[in-house]
């Protein structure tokens, strides 16, 4: 678990260590829009983004974005969208049509884990999140192997041209969308980033599963479309960021984990 060396130091993603992981099992994709659909149509929930009335959106989703504020100056690119929600993932007037393939986004770390609660799975830990995601494979950095993905098509979503105004818009794809890793994962790398069930901190010591963590920070992983080698480079095996439990953003999704049956 881990790398070699930090690519970003605030990430506390090395050094490598061996850890104990336990049988699990673990959706093959993540959660999709039509999935999340279903659950909130059986059971009324109402998300953290429309309790809250906004959410961020890429500003390159939006047909005006100079309208909308951007949340810090470091990240220019996001802007906050009152009315942007699962449903409606750049705001008002927009919808799922098309995509309901596709992973839901606009979703909290709390409506992550009440969809597992309804469904009777959970989030997965974070080391068995990059257990999965490795493939069976040892020390490399993608679930595919080290190589970098230079294939055309590429083997997962992440941003291809000068970020964040290059090529075209970038956006999501289906969940299925590119070849599996070994163990038959679907996008662990790109797409959107991952809740887990992790608190956020230090990787888990040498042989253990979990650090003993708290506060309302928790672990995010796999990176996402708007990955770039030019500011984000976050989309290896071992790449890892966190947010709040109330954080919603149109690049995070989650899968669905449970012990074995």
């Amino acid at each position: 678990m881990g790398a070699r060396r930090p690519r970003h130091e605030a990430d506390l993603d090395s050094p490598r260590r061996k850890v104990r992981v336990a049988a699990f099992r673990l959706a093959a994709t993540t959660v999709t829009n039509a999935l999340f659909a279903r659950f909130i149509a059986e059971t009324g929930y109402v998300t953290t983004a429309e309790r809250i009335g906004t959410s961020y959106v890429f500003y390159r989703h939006l047909t005006r974005p100079e309208r909308f504020p951007a949340p810090s100056p470091l990240t220019p690119w996001w802007r906050d969208v009152p009315g942007a929600a699962w449903c409606a993932p750049a705001g008002p007037g927009s919808d799922l049509a098309g995509l309901e393939d596709h992973p839901v986004t606009h979703v909290s770390w709390e409506d992550a884990t009440a969809f597992c609660t309804a469904t009777g799975h959970r989030l997965p830990e974070e080391a068995e999140w990059e257990c999965a995601a490795r493939g069976g494979l040892v020390g490399k950095k993608y679930p595919w192997g080290s190589a970098p993905d230079v294939d055309d098509p590429p083997r997962h979503n992440v941003w291809q041209d000068t970020f964040p105004t290059g090529g075209g818009a970038g956006g999501l794809v289906s969940a299925t969308a590119f070849a599996p890793n070994q163990l038959g994962f679907y996008n662990m790398t790109g797409n959107v980033w991952e809740w887990c069930a992790t608190h956020w901190g230090p990787l888990p010591r040498m042989g253990e599963n979990s650090e003993r963590r708290g506060g309302d920070a928790y672990v995010q992983r796999g990176g996402s479309y708007l990955c770039h080698a030019s500011y984000c480079e976050r989309y290896y095996v071992h790449s890892r960021i966190s947010n709040s439990a109330g954080t919603t953003t149109g690049h995070t999704g989650f899968r669905v984990a449970a012990d074995p049956s």
